[in-house]
């Protein structure tokens, strides 16, 4: 049985009768030998759809035949890149394109299951933003990612204090409306969906978590895991900051408190004078505490966006 995830409290949906035409946006940088076969199931899937579609692939400066395969095609739309200029670029240029009010994600590489796409579309009439969440039973994921993806899911759950169960999955639907609200600050790397996720929850979207499946991928991947688990972590702490100041800045200015606390007992008892680190301590952390309360207070006062 299928788990059910819904959090946050407010929707910027219309009503029932909402339209939900979608676009599907492909990035796809030398995927010379899984994008024929992703696109033909897209197209099976998606041929006997109730809505209008349209599929977008941005070839993102590929360098093998990815560009050749799709320029033989007349059944998807392609946008080109003439240089490499990352995942979260080729979707960024994607959205804006796109013509329906609905933005489909998917990856090239035949790993998420495309053939669940009619079924988010039709829960997205009831969310800002559906993900399909790789909890699902048939999951392939690499060991040496699970500890960091840990670790960063829980804290991105702490910042925006909600439960995340996938925090960067590529197989979401969201509403063209909210996309483009936040693609100024959205980053052109492998981070683009873990910061519109918590972008959204931050601002109090609705969004869904469907359990899906995923498997292995065609072809090599291009994630390096080294350098993007410290992308993500720096990008989650910058999101962090951006979208809930007083979440990453009040437990740090805690523990200079309590240092501060800690060193004042040993100066009144100890060493029975007030000692350079002590007045340190509360300098850092009346600062601290100042600049938490007013990035809040800016933060609740304006849209940001």
């Amino acid at each position: 049985m299928h788990q059910r995830y819904i959090v946050s409290d407010r929707s910027a949906i219309a009503d029932e009768d909402a339209c939900l035409d979608f676009s599907v946006v492909i990035p796809a940088y030398n995927e010379e030998y899984g994008i024929a076969a992703t696109l033909e199931q897209l197209q099976e899937t998606l041929r006997f759809s109730q809505h209008k579609y349209e599929i977008i692939v941005v070839n993102d400066g590929s360098t093998d035949r990815t560009g050749e395969i799709l320029r033989s095609r007349t059944d998807v739309r392609v946008l080109e890149h003439q240089s490499n200029r990352g995942y979260g670029a080729a979707l960024k240029t994607g959205i804006r394109y796109a013509k329906y009010p609905l933005i489909v994600i998917t990856d090239a590489d035949g790993t998420y299951p495309n053939q669940r796409i009619p079924e988010l579309v039709s829960l997205a009439a009831n969310a800002d933003m559906v993900v399909g969440a790789r909890i699902g039973s048939n999951v392939s994921y690499s060991p040496i990612r699970r500890i960091p993806k840990w670790f960063m899911v829980r804290f991105a759950q702490w910042v925006t204090k909600t439960p995340i169960p996938d925090l960067n999955s590529g197989l979401r639907v969201l509403r063209k409306s909210v996309a483009e609200r936040f693609l100024n600050i959205l980053p052109n790397t492998f981070s683009f969906t873990t910061t519109i996720t918590i972008a959204t929850l931050t601002s109090n979207y609705v969004v869904h978590y469907e359990p899906i499946d995923y498997y292995h991928r065609v072809g090599r991947s291009k994630i390096k895991p080294i350098r993007d688990t410290l992308r993500f972590i720096q990008l989650i702490l910058r999101t962090g900051v951006y979208f809930a100041p007083m979440r990453v800045f009040f437990p740090v200015a805690v523990v200079f408190f309590v240092g501060f606390l800690i060193t004042l007992f040993q100066d009144v008892f100890d060493r029975r004078d007030l000692t350079e680190r002590t007045l340190i301590l509360f300098v850092a952390w009346t600062q601290l505490s100042m600049f938490a309360l007013l990035a809040d207070m800016i933060d609740k006062r304006s849209d940001r966006l």
